[in-house]
């Protein structure tokens, strides 16, 4: 477990380092790790860093269901492309279904929390009750909410677990710049059900 003073002396240590020392830094720090990814823009990057230092590191794909055909063919290309070891969590009802019974809500109905519930959250804690990780890479960046702008590239999730975003202090064009030198791909027609804004959040992180 890190305290509130680890994480501070961490993030003023490393916040000029770059993705690769903050993520070898990680791993020295803790071994038992996995990156969660939903392949919307940009997730190639945080793939291919945290895959370049650890080969094998567990990457924690939670699908929605909801998922446009350029994402579901996006994620196939990259998981092929970088050799990724994935594990793929689904919410245990079919959209098919739900979109019988349920739909799917605005984000002021009833139904929304319940709706983020089984299509998010709860494959999510699946995930991590399986994989039990002490380290959490995302691809969380400053400026995409207002909580996001609050923690820095390490901080703690609500469990303890160290969440480690290397690339948070990056821009998109700095990230597209990224893109390009290592010949990854990236895809912007990606739909997440449970946001009615860019800038809210789900639940996972906040």
């Amino acid at each position: 477990m890190f305290t509130e003073n680890q994480i501070q002396e961490l993030n003023e240590a490393f916040k000029n380092a770059s993705p690769i020392d903050i993520i070898k830094k990680a791993f020295e720090l803790n071994n038992k790790t996995v990156v969660t990814t939903n392949f919307r823009p940009y997730e190639a990057a945080i793939l291919y860093a945290v895959s370049s230092v650890e080969a094998k590191v567990p990457v924690v794909w939670c699908d929605t269901g909801y998922n446009t055909p350029q994402t579901y063919r996006h994620a196939e290309q990259v998981i092929k492309d970088l050799d990724l070891n994935v594990f793929l969590y689904v919410p245990k009802q079919t959209s098919s279904h739900r979109d019988v019974v349920m739909g799917i809500p605005s984000i002021d109905a009833p139904e929304h929390a319940l709706f983020t519930e089984q299509v998010k959250l709860e494959p999510f804690r699946r995930a991590m009750e399986e994989h039990k990780p002490n380290v959490w890479f995302t691809n969380l960046r400053q400026g995409q909410t207002a909580f996001r702008n609050s923690i820095g590239i390490f901080s703690l999730s609500k469990d303890g677990v160290l969440k480690v975003s290397p690339f948070y202090y990056w821009s998109d064009e700095k990230l597209d710049s990224y893109l390009e030198e290592n010949n990854l791909p990236n895809e912007f027609k990606y739909f997440d059900p449970t946001k009615a804004l860019e800038n809210r959040e789900c639940g996972l992180h906040a």
